[in-house]
């Protein structure tokens, strides 16, 4: 269904051209001054150039057009020097309501040509626990996810786990160094034991030392190195221990995922990849594509519009061993294979953008995506402690990020048990759905590219701009709805809808209206904080009509049943936000 604004626009436009104006000239947008206006156009201004006339005679001329029209949704008044001021008028936003609520779509706009999408989340490295750095991705990926399938995409998950570099040939090194009887370690072994040699717990303690070891010492690091080209190149026991940390790692990482709400489609890693890259360097050296230098195979990315330098991009190292974009190039070349997707979308921090400029610029150089393939990247910024630096714990390290979510648990249990509105034997729940909201509501809220400050007391509070304050009002929402009576309710479901009768209750019609626009400018821009923005205005207009409005007291059955209607569709569209934002909200707080 259209927008209010594409309404309002076609209308408006219809009035410039009856009043001898190009009708483009009447693209409505939502007002500056909404002490003045709901809406504004500012067609008048540039139709002073073309017409060389004052904007403000042109918008006079508009405006005695729109006053014959009775049919118009809006009224319109002119400011200088040339703005002309629209307010909708209140039957018509009660009745646009109306459509909404019938809407199968709750007017979230449908795209006319769907597209299939994949979404790399730019997964974490196997045999390491998710810490704070892994929340970003997870959280911002998953809400892109949801919002391309409400406007009617196909679109595929994908964790694109690591697990071919050289943190594989560092376990590797140091379970050799720790157990050297291992029948991994035995070039002559067929056959290898069906339990790992490891718990998680013991593999997530390997990998940190590993690490540490191969700074300080250049021969354990050259022999890391020399264990992962192993590992690439297939040898049987290597790929034996590798399978047995992929088992158990995966299984931790979905357990932590789940707690997350984000889910994956496709399970899919690096090593996925690899059968690819052999004949993918074979194509770009005969297509003259790649060429050597000093030993290495390197692609020139260089563009004439090009404000400044970007590098060749590195396909294969001196020695044969593959690198991120060798990886990331193979898996496009599979994707496209597989999945013939029509856009892809890809999630990291921000400062591996110059990677993606290269392989991106690789994929179209060579041909491994169509002409009118989308490759989009979203590069995320830093998510920091109070003091502006990366989150870290106490001790100064990186923090899990299940003891994250463990300490704001434990912080909204506090809150929700000092409340006293829930029973005792649903804390619990209730403090695992409201923390996951903060948490993700506090990451979503700020734009993706910039960094943010992760404040636990400002996150978990119930008041301001935080995803308790949001279920907090859906919470308050489902009280009243349910303190109704039956005939009431039923009402409300068919939206028996009335026109506006206060400033309070048509600002939040007015709210609703919008949905549809705002879901889709979250669309178009990938971004997820527009909704947590659109959602806040919402929240906030909705209390100032509950504190101005009598409900359940309201003696007219008609006003009653309007009132509930209202709170009602509210209802929905605050919770098909969240849920597109990937939380939900429960009955009680």
């Amino acid at each position: 269904m259209k927008t209010t604004i594409e309404i309002m626009s076609e209308q408006l436009g219809s009035a410039f051209a009856e009043a001898g104006y190009d009708k483009d000239l009447g693209r409505v947008r939502t007002s500056d001054r909404p002490d003045l206006a709901e809406y504004q156009c500012n067609g008048a201004m540039a139709g002073a150039k073309l017409y060389h006339k004052a904007p403000f005679l042109i918008a006079g001329d508009v405006a005695a057009v729109c006053e014959k029209h009775s049919e118009f949704v809006f009224t319109a008044a002119v400011m200088k020097p040339g703005f002309i001021n629209l307010r909708v008028k209140n039957d018509f936003l009660a009745d646009y309501l109306k459509m909404v609520a019938a809407d199968p779509h709750l007017s979230i706009p449908q795209e006319e040509k769907p597209k299939k999408i994949i979404v790399d989340y730019g997964g974490p490295n196997v045999a390491k626990p998710l810490h704070v750095g892994h929340l970003r991705s997870a959280v911002i990926g998953e809400s892109i996810k949801r919002i391309c399938r409400a406007t009617g995409n196909e679109v595929l998950g994908d964790v694109h786990l690591g697990d071919w570099g050289l943190q594989m040939g560092l376990i590797i090194t140091e379970l050799r160094h720790e157990q050297p009887d291992l029948p991994y370690f035995d070039e002559n072994a067929e056959s290898f034991p069906e339990e790992a040699p490891f718990t998680i717990s013991e593999l997530e303690k390997i990998y940190p030392t590993a690490s540490a070891k191969s700074k300080e010492d250049e021969a354990y690091r050259a022999e890391a190195l020399e264990a992962t080209k192993e590992l690439q190149l297939g040898r049987k026991g290597y790929m034996a221990l590798w399978r047995q940390i992929m088992k158990i790692s995966v299984a931790d990482l979905k357990r932590n995922y789940e707690r997350l709400d984000v889910h994956f489609d496709l399970w899919k890693a690096e090593s996925d990849a690899q059968p690819i890259i052999p004949w993918m360097i074979d194509d770009l050296k005969k297509r003259g594509i790649a060429h050597e230098d000093q030993g290495a195979l390197i692609v020139d990315v260089t563009e004439p519009t090009d404000k400044k330098e970007v590098p060749p991009c590195l396909i294969q190292k001196s020695d044969g061993s593959s690198l991120y974009a060798t990886t990331d190039l193979a898996t496009v070349v599979d994707r496209m294979r597989n999945y013939h997707p029509d856009a892809m979308i890809y999630l990291a921090d921000k400062r591996q953008a110059l990677h993606y400029t290269q392989f991106f610029r690789v994929s179209r150089i060579a041909g491994y995506v169509d002409k009118d393939t989308e490759l989009d990247y979203i590069g995320f910024g830093t998510m920091n402690g109070k003091d502006g630096k990366p989150f870290k714990t106490r001790e100064g390290g990186v923090m899990r990020l299940e003891i994250l979510l463990d300490d704001i648990e434990a912080e909204m249990k506090k809150k929700i048990a000092d409340n006293r509105n829930v029973r005792s034997e649903d804390a619990d729940e209730t403090a695992k759905i409201v923390s996951l909201a903060a948490v993700k509501y506090g990451d979503l809220s700020n734009q993706a590219s910039k960094d943010y400050v992760f404040d636990v007391d400002k996150f978990t509070s119930f008041e301001g701009n935080t995803g308790p304050y949001i279920l907090y009002t859906i919470v308050r929402i489902k009280s009243i709805l349910a303190k109704a009576s039956e005939e009431d309710r039923a009402a409300a479901e068919g939206c028996a809808l009335l026109p506006a009768d206060g400033e309070a209750g048509k600002a939040l019609m007015l709210d609703i209206s919008g949905f549809g626009a705002a879901i889709g400018d979250a669309r178009r821009e990938l971004a997820p904080h527009k909704i947590c923005a659109y959602i806040y205005q919402l929240s906030n207009d909705f209390n100032r009509a509950y504190h101005e409005t009598k409900i359940l007291a309201e003696e007219n059955d008609e006003k009653r049943r309007s009132y509930l209607s209202l709170l009602r569709l509210t209802e929905r569209v605050l919770e098909t936000s969240i849920n597109l934002l990937g939380f939900s909200a429960p009955d009680h707080m």
